[in-house]
């Protein structure tokens, strides 16, 4: 184990950056890639070398049944494949080539472009594919909403908000582009192209909260096209203000692929000219999503080097190297220098009187630190010594006080927002991107409670009983906890045992606790490792049943069951034999399934270095529960002896 351990090592410090972080690529389905096409034809800025790439990494995902998923190995899925064939045809793919003729069949066979959601009906209109009348109205005036009304702006998630204000301003002006005659999604409809295929379809109970958003709908839609919209210039100047502000401190709108590239179609919709500033600076950030090369091209949804750097600092330490190494120090400097001192849009929902501290997951996002990035980051500094001791120890504190109070009512915590959790707005017809809100989760909570627990806090704190009570509120009937951020119950099991664990190795012997270890070992695979899809978070029967074994998802478990301080228990022995077994040459691990998430149901994430960072904590805790162990066994029999020296004295007196 030693020598995976060393080669987990040299593997990740030659990865590390000349500045001192780490940045391994977010991969996702080829929807993103899909929507870029389609954007650059929308823009009329396409570039033939480049579609011709798309194009390749498009088909390079197809499905053996002609369709596209949402994640390694799933099913195929509506969005996902009528974008795809969308790209395809834009790009010149004939309709009549077989893989487009078997794309078409799948993409009927689930819907067709009635069942896409309405972020995807949006972009269909903006090309002239699908009728404005049939896309839900998303009013620019919700910007001008406050704190005064019980569903406002502000109640919204962090990237809802990114994402609906440019979206208000398109929706304002419909800046529709023709495509050519034979550019048409007409086949898509099962039933031809019939309005009564292009309404949302309301719920069956005549009195439901869907059914009068719906209504409110039309209502929107008869004052837009009526024109009764008194606020509308103050409102669109207000979210054009907004969406400006935003622009500074960030790597483009919300830091993330669909608001950065709504914004430069917002833009252009309000007038900017090609050669202004701020549109400049939007497709320059824009572009820098983007990986080619000589046959490919594909996109990430943004950047993750302050999460990644933390977790990398993180398992390195753990698992041997100093305190005051070169390569921590360097990522614990960088890491320093990216804490956000700017009160940003959480003060609207979390007023309190704190410093602003923080960090964004992004190289830049001052607007939207992350509450589960800054726990991370944390975790990692605890330990790293640098050459400024008391600036690294005030930026220590200032980020513990400033997380903590960011506790939910329930006891929980989410990851950009306090208490973002008004279920009404899920029921919004633009509301089917499944991420309306920021609820409080396990995963999030169980790790600060692990950050707060290294640092003294005892169980009799009162924010720690609160979050406690909220674990154990939220842990399901077979002893597991839904994953918010990861794929799904393997990954928010681990990270409660292990944030339990902080506090003291006689915590775990609670009975729910020792539930939620049996049932990690229940899903142990025969091959010694763990496992498990995102159709999970479809139906829960599914749960710690993946069709293969993961690394970092067996690091996860590990590190769960470690938590119990049993290091020669038979599932963490053959756990620990299966990542050994697997690791490759040059101390990396071969990951396929996805195993990160971003809005469960609706887009899930690769993580490319959690294959390569997981595994080697887990070697690490597996390590130092070993090392405690034998010390303990020493101790025992240091004991033992003296005691039967004692005795033997004793007797001869």
């Amino acid at each position: 184990m030693a020598g995976a351990v060393r080669r987990a090592q040299e593997h990740l410090l030659r990865e590390q950056k000349p500045e001192g972080y780490w940045n391994g690529e977010l991969m996702v389905d080829a929807s993103i890639l899909s929507d870029t096409v389609a954007f650059h034809h929308w823009d009329g800025s396409v570039d033939l070398d480049w579609q011709r790439k798309a194009v390749n990494h498009i088909f390079s995902m197809q499905g053996p049944d002609g369709g596209w998923s949402i994640y390694h190995g799933g099913p195929s899925e509506v969005n996902a494949t009528i974008k795809a064939y969308l790209a395809l045809k834009l790009a010149g793919v004939r309709a009549t080539d077989p893989r487009m003729l078997r794309a078409r069949s799948i993409a009927l066979s689930m819907g067709g472009v009635p069942r896409m959601n309405t972020f995807s009906k949006l972009f269909l209109a903006l090309l002239g594919l699908f009728p404005w009348d049939y896309v839900p109205t998303i009013p620019s005036e919700v910007i001008l909403i406050g704190k005064w009304f019980h569903v406002n702006f502000h109640e919204m998630s962090s990237w809802t908000r990114s994402m609906l204000v440019p979206l208000s301003i398109i929706n304002h002006f419909k800046p529709t582009v023709s495509m050519p005659p034979e550019v048409t999604l007409d086949e898509l409809y099962p039933e031809g192209y019939h309005e009564r295929d292009l309404a949302l379809r309301p719920d069956p109970e005549f009195i439901t909260w869907r059914n009068f958003f719906l209504w409110l709908d039309r209502l929107h839609k008869f004052v837009e096209n009526n024109k009764l919209r008194p606020f509308r210039k103050m409102a669109l100047r207000k979210a054009e203000q907004w969406m400006l502000e935003r622009f500074e401190g960030t790597n483009g709108l919300g830091a993330i692929f669909p608001s950065m590239m709504n914004s430069i179609i917002a833009l252009k919709s309000l007038g900017y000219p090609e050669d202004h500033p701020q549109l400049i600076r939007a497709r320059r950030e824009f572009k820098t999503l983007q990986h080619e090369t000589e046959h490919s091209v594909r996109m990430e949804p943004c950047v993750s080097p302050v999460w990644d750097t933390a977790i990398v600092a993180i398992c390195l330490h753990e698992s041997g190297l100093a305190g005051n190494h070169p390569a921590l120090k360097k990522a614990a400097d960088w890491l320093i220098s990216k804490e956000i001192r700017f009160r940003g849009d959480w003060r609207y929902k979390n007023p309190v009187d704190v410093e602003p501290s923080g960090w964004a997951f992004e190289f830049e996002n001052k607007w939207n630190p992350d509450v589960d990035d800054t726990a991370m980051v944390l975790l990692a500094l605890r330990k790293i010594r640098t050459d400024d001791p008391q600036r690294a120890a005030e930026c220590f504190q200032r980020g513990v006080k400033w997380m903590l109070t960011f506790q939910c009512k329930d006891g929980g915590w989410a990851s950009f927002d306090k208490d973002c959790t008004k279920g009404i707005l899920e029921k919004v017809p633009f509301a089917d991107h499944n991420a309306m809100l920021d609820p409080e989760c396990a995963d999030i909570t169980a790790r600060i409670l692990e950050l707060i627990g290294y640092e003294g806090f005892s169980l009799d704190h009162p924010q720690v009983k609160k979050a406690v009570q909220f674990l154990r509120d939220t842990q399901e009937e077979d002893g597991s906890w839904y994953g918010r951020w990861g794929v799904n119950y393997i990954y928010g099991t681990w990270q409660v045992l292990r944030g339990m664990r902080a506090f003291g190795s006689d915590t775990m012997e609670q009975p729910w606790l020792l539930k939620a270890r049996d049932w990690l070992e229940s899903v142990q695979r025969e091959d010694g490792g763990w496992g498990e899809r995102c159709n999970t978070y479809d139906d829960p029967v599914f749960k710690g049943q993946g069709p293969v074994s993961t690394a970092s998802q067996t690091a996860w478990a590990l590190m769960g069951l470690c938590a119990f301080d049993d290091p020669h228990r038979p599932s963490i022995v053959r756990g620990i034999r299966y990542l050994v077994d697997t690791q490759n040459h040059d101390g990396s691990w071969t990951e396929h399934e996805i195993t990160g998430t971003g809005f469960p149901k609706v887009y899930y994430l690769k993580y490319d270095i959690y294959r390569n960072t997981w595994p080697l904590l887990a070697l690490a805790t597996y390590r130092n529960i070993l090392d405690r162990a034998e010390k303990k066994a020493e101790d025992l029999n240091g004991t033992s002896h003296r005691l039967a020296e004692e005795l033997k004295v004793s007797a001869t007196a």
